[in-house]
């Protein structure tokens, strides 16, 4: 999935659940629930650092969009404020762990990435998991149901 699928996803989880802890652990396995659809990657293992511009415009649109969301409508409070970037923050962080892993070296991490590398429905450079529109329909369309669920929830 894109970051900005995983944002929406846990923005709408920290809107809805008032429980911090709770946002947290279902923000993670939330995460990991999408990543077993099949979707294509903008990144893969031979990726360099050059090519995270991709990364830096797919947190802007997720964040941007939240943002734009959270100051229109009538939910800018501090307890929605909190739960929505905790929801955030651990809806990335399993994606976090693989990048520290796999460009900082973090070897402790190696057994989550493995997990996560599991729970992907294609294998690493299969046409499928190719960024381009026809591998990305799922990941649009739990976008824009997280999207409209987010403007909904008051």
């Amino acid at each position: 999935m894109i970051l900005t699928t995983h944002i929406l996803a846990g923005a709408v989880i920290g809107r809805a659940i008032q429980n911090p802890y709770e946002v947290a652990g279902l923000a993670i396995a939330v995460h990991f629930a999408l990543d077993l659809f099949p979707h294509g990657d903008y990144l893969n293992k031979k990726s360099s650092f050059k090519e995270f511009w991709k990364v830096a415009i797919d947190l802007t649109i997720g964040l941007g969009a939240v943002y734009a969301i959270f100051f229109s409508r009538d939910i800018a409070s501090a307890e929605n404020l909190r739960n929505i970037v905790i929801g955030i923050f651990f809806s990335l962080l399993p994606d976090g762990t693989t990048i520290m892993y796999w460009k900082m070296g973090m070897k402790f991490l190696k057994p989550l990435k493995k997990f996560h590398e599991k729970l992907h429905y294609y294998p690493d450079f299969s046409p499928k998991r190719q960024f381009r529109l026809k591998n990305n329909l799922l990941d649009i369309a739990i976008s824009l149901v997280a999207l409209l669920t987010l403007i909904s929830l008051r």
